[in-house]
């Protein structure tokens, strides 16, 4: 940052800084001891999409070394004479916003293996110069013996499939925040919850202390 900056109160913006993506494992176990909420398995990387063959082909290639990679792991692991069965692949879809989301699943217990996808994404969107493409990564956790607190009967029924929660990482500003949506078709959010989720998670995760930038990701893939 130079004199002028310093004198006109301009601040430096803050490094993208993906290794923080690797404290998500060690957050996952805090956060199942303060608030009972285990990973689903599935997680996104959402990115503003841009017209440009070299767009498109850093995602497919993206997608495809994060195929492979599943492929390996599915093979490895098969018993011998046992029906193939293929890994989910890894999806790119379009939400209602019009923001690209590459997709992974997998297993609930893979965690680690999740994260290592999602900067995988990132850091080949990097380095491919598209960095000011990629907005937000998440991970998704759900508590299946959760009970709503809105009290209507539609958020009665949903509760019974599981409360969700995601844990969103924002690519521009190093940190994360917790984002909890209530139960049913209303887009409403739990406030309370992921207040909680912030004061549980204070010591494993760079928390963004802004609320304002606490941005909804409403029916986002992963979630």
């Amino acid at each position: 940052m130079g004199l002028l900056d310093i004198l006109l109160g301009r601040t430096k913006p803050v490094a993208p800084d993906l290794d923080q993506l690797f404290a998500l494992p060690s957050a996952a176990v805090t956060l199942e001891a303060a608030a009972g909420f285990t990973p689903t398995g599935g997680g996104a990387v959402c990115f503003a999409s841009v017209e440009g063959a070299a767009f498109e082909q850093t995602q497919r290639e993206v997608r495809a070394l994060l195929d492979a990679d599943a492929e390996r792991r599915h093979a490895g692991s098969r018993e011998p004479g046992a029906e193939s069965v293929g890994a989910p692949p890894v999806e790119l879809r379009q939400d209602d916003y019009g923001y690209s989301w590459l997709v992974s699943q997998r297993p609930p217990d893979q965690l680690p293996d999740l994260v290592n996808d999602l900067h995988a994404v990132n850091s080949s969107m990097e380095v491919n110069g598209f960095g000011p493409q990629l907005l937000c990564s998440l991970v998704g956790f759900e508590n299946t013996e959760a009970a709503t607190t809105a009290g209507t009967a539609e958020n009665t029924a949903a509760a019974g499939r599981g409360r969700r929660l995601a844990l969103v990482y924002l690519y521009k500003r190093g940190t994360f925040y917790p984002f909890a949506p209530l139960p049913g078709t209303a887009q409403r959010r739990d406030n309370a919850l992921e207040l909680q989720v912030k004061a549980a998670l204070g010591n494993d995760l760079r928390i963004e202390q802004d609320l304002s930038r606490w941005f909804p990701v409403w029916g986002a893939p992963g979630l």
